[in-house]
């Protein structure tokens, strides 16, 4: 698959997001295995812009291999640096689990209450929560108050 084309601007910001960015994968002497393709990949999906660094010293083979990363993985090659490279590949969308219910009916809550002084471990208490209840402030369940209706509407109707 051929790798994304940017435009000079767009590659301009890309490597300005990345500029904090830690090196995610790292390739070693083996140099590009499928197991570090499949890592990159794998990173890729998950940050979309990553850093990988190459720990050889021969400046040919860092080009082979930033170029065959890009190429394999459909990415968008954005820069080469010493041993840096940075790759970008628009994140795939993810897909929420369907539910019948519409994420109502009861859940399981852990409500963990601190110590005043500190010096103790904190409470942890795990509290089933129906659907018509929520957890307050303070870690107590309250039950979802009814939405109140204008009077004027009710008597409209």
């Amino acid at each position: 698959m051929p790798a994304i084309q940017l435009t000079p601007a767009q590659r301009k910001e890309k490597r300005s997001d990345a500029h904090h960015l830690d090196p995610v994968v790292m390739i070693g002497a083996d140099g590009l295995t499928p197991a570090v393709v499949k890592e990159t990949n794998a990173a890729l999906n998950a940050h979309g812009l990553i850093k990988v660094r190459v720990l050889s010293d021969d400046r040919a083979n860092r080009e082979s291999i930033f170029a065959d990363l890009a190429d394999q993985l459909s990415a968008a090659p954005i820069q080469h640096i010493g041993k840096l490279l940075v790759l970008w590949r628009p994140m795939p969308e993810k897909e929420e689990a369907e539910r019948d219910d519409s994420r109502r009916g009861p859940k399981v809550v852990k409500i963990v209450k601190f110590s005043k002084s500190g010096n103790h471990r904190p409470q942890i208490k795990k509290v089933q929560v129906l659907g018509n209840q929520r957890v307050a402030q303070g870690g107590e369940i309250k039950r979802a108050k009814r939405r109140i209706t204008s009077v004027k509407k009710t008597v409209a109707d």
